[in-house]
């Protein structure tokens, strides 16, 4: 009989809101430049297709209600960024989903903070070279509880429509204040697309885009960020 050399490490997991439930995280896919306005500070035309990059499923850091969580300024790096984004959290999945089975296939909502080494992602884009070390590091993905998808004012099965406030700030200072609804790719169009390059599956997490003012953040500073409707989070970089 096999067994593993030795203990297989813990499944990173999520809280659900108001239930003593987890959500396994299988994998983090994130969607790159779907905000108009934060495609055109980045240098992109407004309309591509979306564009993904990965993140480990230990880069979530839980972010409790009410509470700061601390996280840690990551090695490497004197650049780095803040992006707030609308995570998906999906209970199903599947190949060449259409938009609405991809909405279908959400199972809450979740406010996550998608932190980046621009720096080192600027010098890997100039180089040519891919940038999964400017995103996919550790801790590298605070996120609120899950909401579950009947408990949001945000879309049900059959309407892909996002209504909300989306914003962040750092040390009380407002960078980014957007509208879920200025998305390039709705969030049922975002799974969709995500499922003819992968097959998605429960416990994926999906960060939609962030709006624009991204920026920069310090060691000792503290982000805030919130998405009506959905929750808020807060965190100390130390």
């Amino acid at each position: 009989m096999s067994s593993f050399a030795f203990p297989p490490p813990a499944r990173p997991a999520v809280p659900v809101e108001g239930t003593s439930a987890l959500f396994p995280v299988r994998r983090i896919l994130c969607v790159g430049r779907n905000y108009a306005a934060h495609a055109r500070e980045m240098g992109a035309d407004e309309r591509d297709l979306p564009f993904f990059f990965s993140k480990p499923s230990d880069a979530v850091v839980i972010c409790p209600p009410g509470q700061c969580a601390t996280v840690p300024y990551p090695s490497a790096t004197s650049d780095l960024h803040h992006e707030v984004e609308l995570v998906a959290a999906l209970s199903s999945g599947g190949s060449n989903l259409t938009p609405e089975q991809g909405l279908g296939a959400v199972y809450g909502y979740a406010v996550g903070v998608d932190l980046t080494r621009r720096d080192l992602q600027n010098g890997f884009k100039a180089k040519g070279q891919p940038w999964d070390a400017a995103k996919g590091f550790d801790l590298s993905a605070p996120i609120s509880p899950i909401r579950r998808k009947a408990n949001c004012p945000l879309p049900q099965d059959g309407t892909d429509t996002a209504r909300g406030r989306i914003w962040l700030s750092v040390e009380g200072q407002a960078r980014q204040d957007g509208r879920l609804e200025d998305m390039i790719w709705s969030i049922g169009e975002t799974i969709a697309q995500a499922s003819r390059l992968w097959t998605l599956a429960a416990g994926d997490l999906i960060f939609t885009g962030t709006p624009e003012g991204v920026g920069p953040i310090k060691a000792n500073e503290s982000v805030k960020a919130g998405i009506e409707g959905v929750g808020e989070i807060l965190f100390k970089l130390l």
